[in-house]
């Protein structure tokens, strides 16, 4: 499967910039699963590219010139190779994903839930805890924000695909099972669905697997990686500081759609 990315971000304040530095987690690894047909990010000035210390491709954008707006958009092509496949990403120790983060630190709601999961087969106890987390947590746009997290979400039994996200995986670490969090894209033949994704995966038997709690599903045939770490604010496509502009709006528009072709416009 093709699939074309075009993902905007616009940031606008009500008063100018002096300076700010935007973190990009916007460009995709290539892997056995996916290659890279083409990608470009195009960014007000030009950015410093390195890697995180989850190996994420990292670009760095400094804007050292009052500005009132910023207009961010990355878009390429990806070819999913092997569908049913997983990530055999090893860069990196599984172990780093067993330690708790701010966003999936556990309360005792939290311990109680995981417990209820314990056992073998583990990826079969796995399944349930994520069909136990879409029943207590139905999705629901607008209740939550890129800082809630897993006490509250699951205290609040509403929540989007971060909110999921975030409270399985502090559940596989109250386990003691390696689980990262994962952002990316996700293709659908809903228009209206939002494309910008997040899942999770759990390290088993030398392997990654992949559980979208949101969508129900093991099989990660219509997602696009784009980085990983313990939690959002290690994974999020885009993280920034800044010195004076006020108060600050975001747009951001995710679009993914299957083999329309090369966009280099």
């Amino acid at each position: 499967m093709k699939l074309s990315i075009r993902h905007s971000t616009e940031y606008r304040y009500s008063e100018p910039v002096r300076h700010s530095t935007q973190y990009l987690r916007l460009t995709p690894r290539p892997s056995p699963r996916q290659r890279i047909l083409h990608w470009q990010l195009d960014l007000p000035e030009q950015a410093a590219r390195a890697s995180d210390s989850f190996d994420n491709i990292l670009h760095v954008l400094t804007l050292d010139q009052p500005h009132q707006s910023i207009e961010l958009t990355a878009r390429g092509q990806v070819e999913i190779i092997d569908e049913d496949g997983e990530d055999d990403d090893v860069r990196l120790s599984p172990l780093v994903f067993s330690r708790f983060s701010p966003l999936t630190r556990p309360d005792a709601g939290l311990v109680d839930l995981a417990e209820a999961h314990r056992g073998s087969p583990v990826l079969e106890r796995l399944e349930t805890l994520s069909e136990s987390i879409l029943q207590r947590m139905p999705f629901t746009a607008g209740v939550t924000d890129s800082g809630s997290d897993a006490i509250t979400a699951f205290a609040g039994g509403q929540g989007v695909c971060q909110d999921h996200t975030h409270v399985f995986l502090s559940c596989c670490r109250v386990l003691g099972i390696p689980a990262r969090y994962v952002s990316g894209y996700l293709y659908t033949d809903d228009s209206e669905h939002v494309a910008s994704h997040a899942w999770a995966e759990v390290w088993h038997e030398d392997g990654w697997h992949t559980f979208d709690i949101t969508n129900q599903t093991r099989l990660p045939r219509r997602h696009l990686k784009l980085a990983v770490g313990l939690d959002y604010m290690d994974a999020c496509p885009v993280r920034g500081v800044r010195f004076g502009g006020g108060i600050e709006s975001l747009k951001a528009v995710a679009r993914v759609s299957q083999n329309p072709g090369v966009d280099h416009q």
